[in-house]
């Protein structure tokens, strides 16, 4: 059988993508050929334009339905508004720091509920659309904390790890389907949202925009470079392909040798 990576005819559906990594991976599978569906908490003009820009740009379908996903019922909604969903990518997500004993509850709340118990929901209601369709992927995006820890970041690494769990458990129930679930790992990401941390941070270490980055924000990371969103959406991709229809239940790290220390 020949390797094919064309999404022709494929909805994927990326939580949390109006910017940054999901956004990335919504470009990237929508060059594949996918129909893709756009989703924030927000709903504003600039949200759909730019899902009729991804439209236009590579000849699919691109839609955005704002959803809460702090909330059940509306990623539920999500999946079922968006009519079809082949591709689940679940990349919503949010973070706090503070030590454990200072960490607000609110905080706590929000984070476990945004970064692991949407996946859930959106798995439990995309499933039976992928069962019924003979092919599905579903790709959490967890995190290099998905597989290691740091200080003062409880509840996303404490989610993180529980969206690796999941994704295994996804990956069993579906072990006898043309399904997959896998979850992508990765260091730090280059994201408008990370960019403008670093004039901060030089400011605050009084340190130049190379040292911020090689000593500050990419401590961990041995490559010392960051990982892009085109690297997230071309790893998403992959997994979508005939070439890793085996590959299932795992984690990919894509974190410049984060985890191999």
């Amino acid at each position: 059988m020949a390797i094919t990576t064309s999404l022709d005819g494929k909805t994927a559906v990326i939580t949390g993508s109006n910017s940054g990594i999901g956004l990335g991976i919504a470009r990237e599978l929508a060059r594949a050929g996918a129909d893709v569906v756009l989703n924030s908490f927000t709903d504003s003009d600039d949200d759909h334009a730019l899902a009729a820009q991804i439209a236009q740009e590579h000849g699919v379908t691109a839609r955005y339905i704002q959803a809460d996903m702090s909330k059940g019922d509306h990623c539920r909604a999500l999946i079922e508004k968006a009519g079809q969903c082949d591709i689940l990518i679940n990349n919503a997500g949010i973070q706090h720091v503070a030590p454990i004993e200072d960490f607000p509850t609110d905080k706590w709340d929000a984070i476990i509920a945004i970064n692991l118990t949407s996946a859930f929901h959106t798995v439990a209601a995309a499933l039976p659309m992928m069962r019924k369709a003979g092919w599905g992927r579903v790709i959490n995006i967890a995190s290099a904390h998905g597989l290691t820890a740091s200080p003062y970041k409880s509840a996303y690494i404490a989610a993180k790890h529980g969206i690796v769990g999941l994704t295994k458990t996804v990956a069993l129930e579906t072990a006898r389907d043309p399904i997959t679930a896998n979850a992508i790992c990765p260091g730090y990401v280059l994201t408008p949202i990370v960019e403008k941390q670093i004039p901060d941070q030089m400011k605050t270490h009084g340190m130049s925009r190379e040292e911020v980055i090689e000593n500050v924000m990419l401590s961990r990371q041995p490559s010392k470079e960051f990982t892009t969103v085109e690297q997230m959406g071309g790893t998403a991709a992959f997994l979508c392909s005939d070439a890793a229809a085996q590959i299932t239940g795992t984690t990919i790290s894509v974190d410049g040798g984060w985890t191999a220390l």
